[in-house]
């Protein structure tokens, strides 16, 4: 192989090391310096800010100035982007979308109050600030902002340990309201420190498990006004609820309530199928559950089924949210485990909200920006903790039917919020007489959807350690409690990331015929090895003390059966870095290790396409030098040089 000898700027290459490399080897060896650590810090300060990308001109160039501004504020506040083309057609399609959301939207909303263990107009409540801050904030055209299910049953599962609900209901709302406070500076800090990775430390997988054992969970809670018990658990473990309901139903259980419930939530799901086979009756199941709250309350109130046993929601207070910011217990002895609780909502509220909006959005073919989603949450939650509303997020079935009924902007959450605006104050007179039995029956009808046995199932063929997780999740939630659910996900998913970082995968290449390319020769059976030269690449992104002995191990041990095999005499090993992102000293000390251990039965080491910041650190570990200068640009070129009659040094 003719030798190029290449002059460089960089002074700690020796002569040695100058000669008998290709051009495209030099490349590799003489590429410049990689950013520092104080360099790459100093950058990821300068992006943690939400406008690190804008560049403001002087004032002076006014068209300039003013065209930057408008651009800032469309960045901050989306609503000035798409409201410059909004027309009449489009509003008419927001008009009927955020009407068909508000019919949902409402009876849902009461529902959720009392499984969040609230009275009722809280739910009412946060279904007016957040979705109007949301609208003017996020970045989603679908997303229906309000309170959700698995929100509430964080809620009502984590609060009652530091304050009873029924011994103490205005503690306890006071810490509800302190909980989305520090929910909402969570979610508004991931996003303006571009911290969104934190929320994907719940995987896919652990959301599905998590998610489907709290719709069971809240599913058997919801006997509690199916049966029209008074006195009921507040543990959310399966077998605790259901001993409760087993101890209700042999005492204090009243089956008017459950006929009711039942009736009703028969026809919601009769509407739900009717609607699924016919796209044009997508309006049907929206509206259903409010059809449902009319018509129990009118027969309640003209038959006086109360007097009869039927447990109604009684008293909703009138009129706007009244303030709350003096109801934030910032001095409450339990204020370290309320942010604690705050930041784990915040993680589930922006998992659950940002992957509803992504799924709209990729259907319609549009992109949402994760930061500024999560920004627009964090605030909407944090306004909302000030105007007596709980934590609001994203909800995949109220999205689901603004999606449906032909939403064009955020303008269906405005509509639908001043909709709820309107029933506070003209029509919680109205809900007096509304039976509990119909809430717990619309919330058991959303429930389904929570449940995907297919997911799980498409989990399970492609991965089993995150069906692990997934499973982990649901019987930790469904025996447990929801933080056990939670704990279990994580700690599954890491365990996971520690055995694939400490035992990851190699592969020994082999050349495809009639081509330039090596792949590995299990997975493609007729690469062929090349004699006396073993080439092996490392699939992992990092060689690291937790994974370097075993990777040294793994290839000494293949050398070692290549020669017992007595077919061929390994000569040289080629270790293919261009999976490498990075090595660190205990990397580079197994690979020296590997070269002595190598160069003791007479064989050469050489590697092939390392990446910048590799190259950078073998170099000043001096380790370039200790195998000869074998750096190579491509395996081809290594292999040529390994074939020849000696290896070519630098």
């Amino acid at each position: 192989m003719a030798s190029l000898a290449i002059q460089t700027g960089h002074p700690e290459i020796h002569d040695h090391e100058r000669i008998g490399h290709p051009e495209k080897t030099q490349w590799v060896l003489n590429a410049p310096e990689p950013p520092s650590l104080w360099q790459e810090l100093m950058d990821s300060v300068r992006e943690t800010t939400l406008f690190h990308a804008r560049r403001f001109p002087s004032v002076k160039d006014k068209g300039s100035f003013s065209r930057t501004v408008i651009s800032s504020l469309q960045a901050i506040f989306p609503i000035f982007g798409w409201c410059r083309n909004y027309k009449a057609a489009k509003f008419k399609n927001d008009l009927l979308a955020g009407l068909t959301l508000a019919s949902l939207c409402i009876p849902q909303s009461i529902g959720y109050a009392t499984l969040a263990k609230l009275d009722p107009q809280y739910g009412l409540y946060t279904s007016v600030i957040p979705p109007l801050i949301y609208a003017v904030m996020g970045t989603s055209r679908d997303i229906a902002i309000g309170p959700v299910a698995v929100v509430s049953l964080l809620l009502s599962s984590m609060i009652p340990k530091l304050e009873d609900p029924e011994a103490n209901p205005v503690a306890y709302r006071n810490l509800v309201l302190t909980t989305t406070f520090f929910a909402g500076i969570f979610q508004a800090s991931f996003g303006l420190f571009r911290l969104g990775f934190l929320v994907d430390f719940l995987s896919h997988a652990a959301i599905v498990g998590f998610v489907a054992g709290a719709a069971i969970v809240i599913g058997l809670q919801q006997m509690k006004g199916l049966l029209g018990i008074t006195h009921f658990t507040n543990k959310t473990d399966v077998i605790s609820v259901m001993e409760a309901a087993w101890r209700a139903v042999h005492h204090s259980w009243n089956p008017h309530n459950f006929i009711l419930g039942c009736s009703f939530l028969t026809f919601i799901l009769i509407t739900r199928f009717v609607g699924r086979r016919n796209k044009k009756l997508f309006w049907l199941p929206a509206i259903a559950p409010l059809i449902s709250v009319v018509l129990s309350t009118l027969l309640v109130y003209l038959t006086s089924a109360d007097e009869h046993g039927i447990m109604i929601i009684k008293h909703i207070k009138k009129g706007l949210n009244p303030t709350s910011f003096h109801q934030l217990q910032f001095n409450n002895p339990h204020i370290g485990e309320v942010a604690k609780i705050g930041l784990i909502v915040a993680v589930v509220a922006l998992t659950e909200g940002i992957a509803v909006g992504r799924s709209f959005a990729s259907i319609k073919g549009y992109r949402i920006n994760g930061n500024q989603e999560m920004v627009a949450m964090g605030f909407m939650n944090i306004l909302g903790s000030v105007t007596s509303c709980y934590v609001a997020t994203g909800s995949f079935s109220r999205s689901a039917v603004n999606f449906s009924a032909g939403c064009e902007t955020a303008m269906s959450n405005i509509v639908m919020a001043i909709t709820v605006i309107v029933s506070l104050e003209l029509f919680t007179r109205l809900l007096y007489f509304t039976p509990i039995a119909i809430l717990s029956a619309i919330i058991l009808s959303a429930l389904p959807g929570l449940v995907d046995l297919h997911e799980a199932y498409n989990i399970w063929k492609i991965d089993k350690l995150d069906f692990l997780a997934c499973i982990g999740a649901f019987f930790g939630v469904l025996f447990a409690s929801v933080e056990i659910g939670l704990l279990a996900a994580v700690t599954i998913s890491f365990v996971k990331i520690i055995i694939i970082s400490i035992r990851p995968g190699a592969e020994v290449l082999g050349r495809l015929p009639e081509t330039d390319m090596f792949c590995d020769v299990d997975q493609y059976p007729m690469a062929v090895k090349s004699p006396h030269v073993l080439i092996i690449r490392v699939k992992s992104g990092l060689l690291c003390f937790a994974n370097a002995n075993f990777v040294k191990e793994k290839i000494m041990k293949w050398a070692s059966e290549e020669e017992s095999m007595g077919k061929n005499t390994i000569q040289a090993v080629i270790l293919d870095m261009s999976n490498l992102t990075n090595i660190d000293v205990s990397g580079i000390a197994s690979l020296e290790e590997l070269h002595k251990n190598l160069a003791s039965s007479g064989k050469e080491l050489a590697i092939t396409n390392p990446n910048w910041q590799v190259i950078h650190k073998l170099r000043v570990a001096n380790f370039v030098t200790k195998i000869g200068g074998r750096v190579f640009l491509t395996i081809g070129e290594a292999e040529e040089a390994c074939l020849g009659a000696k290896m070519t040094a630098v």
